[in-house]
């Protein structure tokens, strides 16, 4: 069996947004077959595109999976729908956000899935937690590492403080 390293962003802004984001860990943590390996430690962020909500709170994970992009991603919306969240305004507040970030250097876009994740390499809220669990992890697109691109990064999403860690 195949196994694949994930990159996912984990993001809430409504509701009780520390649990939201550790009850996302524990329900990844039971896809069949996957592990998670790695937890960045908690970031509360300001908000990115639509400005006039609540502070997020946001962590990248890092995963083991035997899952094709497209079955990840219909289990990860999945753990959205099961937390409560529902469509709503782009860029909205939203109880939960799970994003593929990157799939083991694959470029994938097809049922509404693009990876890597459209557009990550202009979101600190994105980068700074990735950066703390896979500094030297490489864009399949840009080539470029996250440290590089966090050097690289615009001001977009602002970073205001680390807030804790998720038990994992």
């Amino acid at each position: 069996m195949n196994r694949y390293d994930v990159y996912l962003g984990l993001g809430s802004n409504l509701g009780e947004r520390e649990r939201f984001l550790a009850r996302s860990v524990d329900a990844l943590k039971k896809i069949p077959d996957s592990k998670v390996v790695w937890v960045s430690p908690v970031y509360e962020t300001e908000p990115y595109g639509k400005k006039d909500q609540p502070t997020f709170l946001n962590a990248a994970l890092h995963m083991e999976t035997p899952l094709a992009p497209d079955v990840l991603f219909m289990s990860v919306k999945a753990i959205e729908t099961d937390m409560g969240r529902v469509a709503g305004v782009h860029w909205g507040p939203r109880e939960l956000d799970i994003d593929i970030l990157i799939y083991d250097g694959v470029v994938f876009d097809k049922s509404g899935l693009k990876v890597p994740h459209p557009d990550m390499q202009n979101r600190n809220f994105v980068l700074i937690p990735l950066m703390d669990i896979a500094p030297d992890l490489v864009h399949p697109v840009t080539g470029q590492t996250v440290s590089e691109m966090v050097r690289a990064c615009p001001t977009g999403g602002r970073m205001v403080r680390s807030t804790h860690t998720i038990r994992y």
